[in-house]
């Protein structure tokens, strides 16, 4: 098989054969590997760009497998940027991870400011304005696909704000909710499907701070706690990323 540049696999070519049967459900990987071999149902595609932002392009990478049609699309929000938040933080990394290996096309990007976006720091209120412009973005390639927003730390209370109200967004994960020092008032009232997914050490987002909101959510809701994790989920992203690929399953692809 053939090599081919700009796309890395979702399984090991060697491996490939003996689960080819199950790629329908595009099960759990272990890692993404640099593509050695063409397989046509298990790569994804890289673009990384600039979007139109409110304050300037933000630097962005959207992720997709152009052999599937999707039903549903990601978008995930990187922490506080003023603390050397960006889109390639381990946490969005592994959320992206997720939502790519049960086929969902994923868009992450850097709110002003943080990597090569252009702008300053707003405290929320431009980086909302971001989000929708991510949003924006996804539609344009994926028109008509409803969203599955994402959002760790800060991105989680800047994004989740937005996908509370936009009609475009359908589903809502928080991962590691700072519910200590955050408003996350606007989550009360949403029908939609929601996951939020907290350590029980998180310094940013306390046992007591997070059930008192989560009770305060209309259903459908879940929640998982990740037992003895801090806020960055330190040695515990392989759970992280198995709870939400289970989570985002049925939100996966319609084979072509």
């Amino acid at each position: 098989m053939t090599p081919v540049a700009g796309y890395f696999t979702l399984c090991d070519g060697g491996q490939h054969s003996a689960i080819s049967s199950q790629l329908l459900r595009f099960n759990p990987i272990a890692e993404c590997r640099p593509l050695k071999a063409f397989c046509p149902r298990c790569v994804t595609k890289i673009d990384r760009k600039f979007i139109s932002g409110p304050a300037g392009p933000l630097e962005a990478l959207l992720e997709w497998n152009p052999q599937v049609t999707a039903r549903q699309v990601a978008l995930v929000c990187h922490p506080h940027p003023v603390y050397g938040g960006t889109m390639h933080n381990k946490v969005v990394f592994r959320a992206a991870k997720a939502a790519l290996s049960v086929g969902l096309p994923t868009l992450r990007f850097n709110f002003r400011g943080a990597g090569k976006s252009v702008g300053t720091f707003t405290g929320g209120e431009g980086e909302r304005e971001d989000v929708r412009a991510a949003l924006d973005s996804l539609a344009a390639h994926f028109p008509g696909l409803p969203v599955c927003l994402m959002g760790f730390s800060f991105g989680s209370w800047v994004g989740l704000a937005v996908g509370a109200t936009d009609p475009r967004v359908s589903t809502l994960v928080g991962l590691g909710v700072p519910a200590n020092s955050s408003n996350f008032d606007f989550l009360r009232e949403v029908r939609k499907p929601k996951l939020i997914l907290q350590g029980t050490r998180d310094e940013f987002g306390s046992v007591t701070s997070v059930s008192e909101l989560y009770a305060s959510l209309a259903e459908p809701k879940q929640i998982h706690w990740v037992q003895g994790a801090d806020h960055f989920f330190s040695g515990k992203l392989d759970e992280v990323q198995q709870v939400l690929q289970e989570f985002l399953t049925p939100l996966s692809v319609a084979t072509a």
